[in-house]
């Protein structure tokens, strides 16, 4: 297996059988992405960060983007992320799954991007089933917000600090709460400042 039939497997929400091929291209994928976030959680230099970052995630660098560390993932070459994206510090994204992220995206402290869920069944609960998160552009997420598997965030939105996203959040749409509901639209806040 290689990066891009992994990256097409995980896209097409296949079933991972534990201890298949695929479970030990994830284990394999995990080892390359601790060895990256290691060196890149000591940096201090904001472009060495960046540098280690896309590193991390296998694809070229984009502009404007800024991480503070430390920053945590189980495999990295899933991440995609747009122009002037900012992640704060003690991030965590399982990323197997895949995880989109838009242009002009803020990240807060603390949050959790899940993309893979156990089997229920009792005897094959090792087994898993990816389902990739997608933000979209000029997303604000407070921190410590958690995007659950297979949730989208609308271009706009507004994710509050502390939310759980459970489902779908609309274009523009503020949720809070645990699980995270609407609770107003962005778009009625333009003129506060």
């Amino acid at each position: 297996m290689d990066i891009e039939s992994f990256r097409r497997y995980m896209k097409d929400k296949s079933y991972i059988q534990a201890g298949s091929p695929v479970h030990l291209y994830m284990h394999k994928l995990s080892v390359e992405a601790r060895k990256i976030t290691t060196e890149l959680n000591s940096e201090t230099d904001p472009r060495k960060i960046a540098s280690l970052f896309f590193e991390l995630i296998g694809k070229p660098e984009r502009e404007g983007f800024s991480l503070f560390p430390p920053f945590y993932t189980e495999c990295g070459k899933n991440i995609t992320v747009g122009d002037r994206v900012f992640i704060n510090m003690c991030c965590c994204f399982q990323d197997h799954g895949g995880i989109e992220i838009g242009d002009d995206v803020l990240i807060g402290h603390g949050v959790y991007i899940a993309t893979l869920n156990h089997v229920a069944d009792p005897d094959k609960r090792r087994d898993m089933l990816p389902s990739p998160v997608k933000i979209g552009n000029r997303v604000w997420i407070g921190a410590g917000a958690r995007l659950l598997p297979g949730v989208t965030i609308g271009d706009d939105a507004i994710i509050a600090m502390g939310a759980v996203v459970t489902k779908n959040v609309p274009q523009g749409a503020i949720v809070a709460g645990v699980p995270a509901r609407i609770i107003g639209s962005a778009y009625d806040k333009k003129d506060e400042v």
